[in-house]
């Protein structure tokens, strides 16, 4: 079982960066693969970014080359930097766990997920 609660979301103006975090509890989060998803209400949850146990990464075709996912498996940490933040960008962050990566590529939604934190990039 692994629980996961988010921080850093908030109001940043277009063009800015925010970092959102991920704290997770359980014994078994360095074996996990996680990620990000995010939603906006009245439209299907989107995969943001992934990382296997191993450190590989993969991004939705919308933030790649903005956004940079990463994990410290001895603090229980996963982290997601996000730059030149648009206002498509607006949603509600998720950060997610399963120990089958396949899960991040299937279309399936990983197993474990966190309450979100909400990001708005407005003017």
């Amino acid at each position: 079982q692994v629980q996961l609660v988010e921080s850093g979301g908030g109001l940043v103006q277009p063009g800015g960066s925010l970092r959102l975090s991920c704290a997770a509890s359980g014994r078994f989060f360095s074996s996990n693969a996680m990620g990000w998803y995010r939603q906006v209400p009245g439209k299907t949850r989107e995969l943001v970014a992934s990382i296997t146990s191993s450190g590989g990464t993969n991004y939705g075709d919308s933030v790649k080359g903005r956004f940079t996912i990463s994990r410290d498996n001895a603090k229980k940490t996963v982290s997601l930097q996000m730059n030149s933040l648009k206002p498509g960008d607006t949603a509600v962050y998720h950060c997610t766990g399963d120990l089958d990566p396949r899960k991040y590529y299937s279309g399936s939604y990983p197993a474990y997920w966190g309450q979100g934190t909400q990001v708005t990039v407005s003017s």
